[in-house]
C-alpha cells in the first residue's frame, strides 16, 4: 500500500508542478504535512542535498523521499510516480502539437503557463527562505525585538551573506563553493 501512496503523491507533484525542481518544493513540503514522511527541517536538508547533488532536484528529493520511506523500491517507485506524467504529456503533445501549433487557444495555455510556472517557483523560493532562516513561526501580533535570535537562524544568515560576498570576489567555480557550503555546514551544524 504505502508504494501505492508513494506513486501517487508524485505522479500527481509530476501533473502539477509546472516549472521544474523548485515548482515541486510546496507540493513536497504538503506531502510531508500530509504524510508525516518528512519535517521541514528534513525538507530543509533534502533540497541541499538535492542541489548538491547531479541531477533534477525533483526527481532526487522523490527518490530520497521513496528510499526514506520504502527502501529501495521505494525511491524507484516515486521517481517513476514523478516522471510519468511528464513522459505522457510529452507522447501526446508530440503527436499533436505539429496539428496545432498556430492555434490561438494553445498559444493562450501555453502564454497562461508562463506566470502559473512563474508563481510556483516564487513560491518555492520563499518556502526555502523559510526553511532556513526561521527557527519557528512568527507571531507578528505578539512581536518583540528580542525574540530575534530565538526566531532566525542567525548563523544560517551571516553564513550566507559572507559566502555571497566571497563568491562576488572569487573566481571559483561553484563546485567549489557547494562543497565548501557543505563541508562548513556539516561542521557548524547550521
Amino acid at each position: 500500500m504505502i508504494y501505492l501512496r508513494l506513486y501517487i503523491e508524485f505522479f500527481l507533484t509530476g501533473l502539477f508542478a509546472i516549472g521544474g525542481g523548485l515548482a515541486t518544493l510546496p507540493f513536497l513540503e504538503d506531502i510531508g504535512i500530509r504524510t508525516g514522511w518528512y519535517n521541514h527541517e528534513m525538507l530543509a536538508d533534502m533540497i541541499a542535498i538535492s542541489e548538491s547533488t547531479p541531477g533534477a532536484m525533483g526527481i532526487n528529493m522523490a527518490t530520497y523521499t521513496g528510499f526514506h520511506v520504502g527502501g529501495i523500491f521505494g525511491g524507484i517507485i516515486a521517481t517513476l510516480g514523478l516522471i510519468t506524467p511528464s513522459i505522457i504529456i510529452i507522447l501526446i503533445i508530440a503527436k499533436v502539437f505539429n496539428k496545432f501549433k498556430e492555434n490561438k487557444y494553445i498559444q493562450g495555455i501555453l502564454t497562461g503557463l508562463r506566470p502559473t510556472s512563474t508563481a510556483l517557483i516564487a513560491v518555492a523560493c520563499v518556502g526555502i527562505l523559510k526553511l532556513v532562516l526561521f527557527k519557528s513561526q512568527i507571531c507578528i501580533l505578539n512581536f518583540d525585538i528580542s525574540l530575534i535570535p530565538n526566531i532566525i537562524n542567525l548563523k544560517a544568515l551571516g553564513f550566507g551573506i559572507i559566502l555571497y560576498l566571497l563568491m562576488k570576489k572569487s573566481k571559483f567555480h561553484p563546485i567549489f563553493w557547494i562543497i565548501i557550503s557543505g563541508v562548513i555546514g556539516v561542521v557548524l551544524k547550521i
